[in-house]
């Protein structure tokens, strides 16, 4: 059974009155989450406890409810209240899932901006990755995956023209590059790794997060028709994202 966690806020000393009202009822509840006071799943105050808290309007409240539950920091239950959402969107290592898919699934919406799509030499060690010689053009992409307009993975990516010669004519509007090369390079196995790192300056401003702020990079290279068909490096912020798998 969820427990209820109702903390009235009090008034700060520190607090900014130039803040738009529904700003600090937003920065409230992700403080009474980031402490530890919420946590996933509890019911937090009715929008009628907060309007009173924070003497102010209900739509006010509405709002900053709505801005955070796009935020994926809350989740909306028709008739059962607002909850606390699970703060790290989950994905699977153990099998190669397209990302729209499981955002479809958790029942958010999934949008992608195509940052860049060209043939470039490859070098000595991408050379290696893809078990090519080096300067021989490679296809490459980059993709910025969103769930529900909060972006959660930069994807950048190398494809073997061999294996899939179409990749540059492909819409990625409307298809990920993981399904198109799921119809064009049938899976024969993949190896990855995964560790924590701090982006660069393009990745963090892509994931709109501080530099300062460690990602979850996955490196993974795929395997079709004897040849290795692609190497992507996917990098998320660790305050989103976990794996997750199980044998």
């Amino acid at each position: 059974m969820t427990m209820l966690k109702y903390n009235t806020p009090t008034p700060n000393a520190t607090m900014n009155t130039d803040t738009p009202i529904f700003q600090r009822i937003k920065d409230h509840i992700t403080h009474q989450i980031e402490t530890g006071a919420w946590v996933e799943g509890d019911l937090i105050p009715s929008e009628m406890t907060l309007t009173k808290a924070f003497n102010t309007s209900r739509m006010t409240v509405n709002r900053a409810l709505r801005e955070l539950t796009a935020e994926l920091i809350l989740v909306r239950r028709q008739g059962a209240g607002t909850y606390v959402a699970a703060q790290k969107v989950q994905s699977t290592l153990v099998e190669i899932r397209n990302i729209a898919d499981e955002i479809t699934v958790r029942g958010h919406e999934h949008h992608a901006e195509l940052h860049r799509l060209e043939s470039v030499a490859a070098t000595d060690k991408l050379a290696a990755q893809l078990d090519i010689q080096a300067g021989q053009m490679v296809y490459h992409s980059t993709m910025v995956h969103f769930e529900n307009a909060i972006p959660i993975q930069v994807e950048e990516r190398w494809v073997n023209p061999a294996v899939a010669p179409d990749y540059l004519t492909q819409d990625f509007n409307q298809i990920t590059p993981n399904a198109y090369l799921m119809q064009a390079a049938p899976l024969q196995g993949m190896n990855y790794k995964l560790e924590a790192l701090l982006p660069t300056d393009a990745i963090a401003q892509m994931l709109r997060i501080p530099t300062s702020q460690p990602c979850l990079v996955l490196q993974r290279s795929t395997r079709s028709a004897n040849k290795v068909a692609s190497f992507a490096i996917m990098w998320h912020a660790g305050n989103r994202y976990r794996f997750v798998g199980s044998d």
